[in-house]
């Protein structure tokens, strides 16, 4: 019988972009965006931009990870990253990414640090006024000004602190793998032979978090992305370990601040998925 050929491993799109420092660069703009549907698995290697930056979705979840931090990006929950900080970001085949640029000369920043950004139907629309090439200079400048009051930092953030210590490698590679992984914080002290409250110890320095309290945090943001792709409910509860859609959809809601319709895009108020338009953005 013949052998079974190897699957071959997803080709992935690996792009390289310079690190600036904050306006390093002058602008001739005081907005600026772009997208692009990317046609492959893609990874941006860590990187910084002159100018303040806001990423967010039109279809599809993307990632941006900043030290031991990352978040998801969806077409409801952007990112604002401010100038000069660098950042890495993947993003699976078939994602619709956005960004706009913000002169750091002429905008304040929303943050210091990043933070999620409410991607509201009037935000997305001023945005994509700004986009049209025979708009008035006039136009502009009361767009740019309207964007900029509009702009606020959203009460929900799909964020995980990974940790990076070499004890707790095994379990995070294991959530990579199945975000469902049943198993305890028993069960892990058992398999790595630590006592469990060196690992409560371990997570609480790395994460500010219990084991427990990560663990949902990292499932809850795994199925925001599996959710904005349009999984079924029910799909998605089961991939995360709920033996219920009903168990998941309170302990989502608890933790992200949103109902899982809401995320998936099911006509809810606020939603602003495009109808014409998958984890890990630059």
């Amino acid at each position: 019988m013949p052998g079974r050929a190897r699957r071959r491993p997803p080709v992935v799109d690996r792009r390289r972009l310079p690190v600036y420092r904050a306006g390093e660069n002058e602008s001739s703009f005081v907005i600026a965006g772009m997208d692009e549907r990317v046609e492959q698995d893609t990874a941006w290697a860590p990187h910084a931009h002159p100018t303040h930056e806001l990423l967010w979705n039109l279809a599809g979840a993307s990632s941006v990870t900043i030290g031991s931090r990352t978040w998801t990006i969806t077409p409801t929950i952007g990112l604002w990253v401010p100038a000069g900080l660098l950042h890495s970001g993947r993003a699976p085949a078939g994602t619709w990414y956005r960004t706009a640029h913000f002169d750091v000369r002429a905008t304040a920043p929303i943050a210091a640090s990043p933070v999620a950004i409410e991607i509201t139907p009037l935000l997305t629309e001023l945005l994509e006024r700004l986009a049209y090439p025979a708009l008035a200079p006039a136009s502009r400048d009361l767009t740019e000004r309207l964007v900029l009051d509009v702009l606020a930092p959203s009460p929900h953030t799909l964020l995980v602190h990974r940790p990076e210590s070499t004890l707790l490698q095994p379990i995070v590679a294991a959530l990579d793998t199945d975000p469902g992984d049943p198993r305890s914080l028993t069960d892990w002290a058992t398999e790595l032979g630590v006592s469990e409250r060196t690992i409560t110890r371990a997570f609480s320095a790395e994460t500010t978090m219990s084991f427990k309290a990560w663990q949902t945090e990292f499932r809850m943001q795994y199925a925001a992305a599996l959710l904005t792709e349009g999984a079924p409910v029910a799909v998605v509860a089961e991939r995360v370990g709920y033996a219920s859609a009903s168990a998941f959809g309170a302990v989502f809601r608890r933790t992200i601040g949103l109902t899982p319709g809401r995320v998936r895009g099911d006509g809810a108020p606020g939603d602003v998925r495009n109808a014409t338009g998958s984890v890990g953005i630059a």
